[in-house]
């Protein structure tokens, strides 16, 4: 119902001034073809056609029948070896050998009466390539119609924010509460990120206990969540005081298997993530990865996913409804860009074009800033994953679903002359942090 094979990363591929100041928002794209990594040997079809999947790669989850002292066996029996096993969701990643094709094991596999399902190991993307101070340029937070960077840039329409002042007057978020940011990494050593990490994190790219962002992608999202605020330098993060868990899922193309976003998910959800951001997807559907957001939600985490920057059918894992908020993308005018994807799955928007946030130290060269603009729901989601941090905060008794809704129902439905109520393009609205964590006082009227 959400398929299509439209390659799953947009945003923004910035137009970079190299300079010792702002560095000009950029315009979409997509990233180059992957060079070697931890993805070497697969292919990218020409022109996105076909699906993009690890070559030789299964994931298989046996029927619960079937006891564990028998499933090597089984997996022998299917010439494969078993390359890793996702315990919490009860996943293999086998790797199949002499050659065999992977469209055509999974079709065999899922006719045996041992597997409950088996699918090929997809790629995701991250759903921004991004590309430089401060919060008078970060409209998203606060729109007073001020130009969004430098001067002769756009100004935005006053008010077409999230509200962001009003809601710091109730709550800066708590240490306690951290945000997983499952992307490139993070830089660990940015000004604006260093005391807010919780960790180095964690790895599933090069499989070790440092999280350092090769890319740029996931300081960028760290910075919109949590970046240290109200500290005379940089940036406004929407969750002051929240923490910052890296999980390296992405490599440096900014590119990942779904066995190994599975893992970022399970992982983060057991240590100790009240909130995860998920900038990245692609078009196919997964049990895999289905099972692990279901995980996470369980475990009571909230996930925030951007919905995709192709202007087509929203991607997972933003589409998996049930578990995961999907985010659209508005600019400074209240307006959704028309490369924002769209359809029923969508839950909210939130400010995703002309984005100021943190960059790797170094990114632009020489003498530039750490700071850079991008474009893409990965920016929206971030700032949505920002706001379910400060409610946990507040009330950290919430589930995830109740976390949810206050964020839905707390929006303000900025197209309801187009389209009153939710919708398939901005979902119930562009949200509101003044409306969702400021509690309405009603006051008795005077005589009465």
């Amino acid at each position: 119902m959400k398929r299509s094979i439209a390659m799953a990363c947009g945003g923004a591929v910035a137009v970079l001034a190299l300079a010792a100041g702002l560095v000009q928002p950029g315009t979409a794209g997509r990233p180059s073809s992957a060079a070697g990594g931890p993805l070497q040997g697969w292919t990218r079809p020409a022109s996105d056609v076909g699906l993009r999947y690890v070559p030789g790669r299964v994931l298989v989850k046996f029927q619960d029948r079937i006891p564990a002292w028998t499933v090597d066996y089984w997996i022998a029996s299917y010439r494969a070896r078993k390359v890793a096993h996702l315990s919490a969701i009860r996943t293999y990643v086998l790797e199949l050998e002499g050659g065999a094709l992977v469209e055509e094991t999974v079709a065999a596999l899922n006719l045996s009466p041992e597997v409950e399902f088996a699918e090929p190991d997809y790629i995701a993307s991250a759903l921004v390539t991004p590309n430089d101070p401060f919060f008078g340029f970060q409209y998203a937070l606060y729109n007073s119609g001020q130009p969004i960077s430098i001067p002769g840039s756009p100004t935005g329409s006053p008010s077409a924010d999230i509200k962001a002042t009003a809601a710091w007057e109730e709550t800066k978020g708590d240490p306690d509460v951290i945000i997983a940011v499952l992307d490139t990494g993070v830089d660990l050593l940015h000004p604006d990120l260093i005391r807010k990490l919780s960790s180095s994190g964690r790895d599933f790219v090069n499989d070790d206990f440092d999280a350092s962002d090769d890319h740029g992608h996931g300081t960028f999202i760290a910075g919109l969540a949590a970046a240290e605020t109200d500290n005379g330098q940089g940036i406004a993060g929407v969750a002051w005081n929240c923490s910052i868990l890296p999980v390296k899922v992405l490599d440096a193309n900014g590119e990942g298997a779904y066995s190994t976003i599975a893992q970022g998910i399970t992982w983060a959800a057991l240590n100790g993530a009240r909130v995860i951001n998920l900038s990245l997807g692609y078009t196919e559907n997964s049990q895999t990865l289905r099972d692990a957001v279901k995980y996470a939600y369980d475990q009571g985490v909230v996930l925030c996913a951007g919905a995709g920057n192709t202007g087509s059918a929203v991607e997972y894992p933003a589409a998996y409804d049930d578990y995961c908020l999907a985010v659209a993308a508005t600019d400074y005018n209240d307006t959704r860009p028309a490369w924002s994807n769209y359809g029923p799955e969508v839950d909210v928007a939130a400010p995703g074009v002309s984005i100021l946030s943190t960059y790797p130290r170094g990114y632009f060269g020489p003498g530039s800033m750490d700071y850079g603009y991008a474009d893409g729901t990965s920016a929206a989601a971030a700032h949505v994953s920002g706001l379910a941090a400060l409610i946990v905060s507040l009330k950290p008794f919430l589930t995830p679903a109740q976390v949810m809704n206050i964020i839905r129902y707390s929006c303000d439905d900025i197209n309801a002359q187009t389209y009153p109520g939710s919708d398939a393009f901005l979902g119930y609205g562009r949200i509101n942090m003044e409306k969702a964590l400021v509690p309405v006082i009603i006051k008795k009227k005077s005589g009465a």
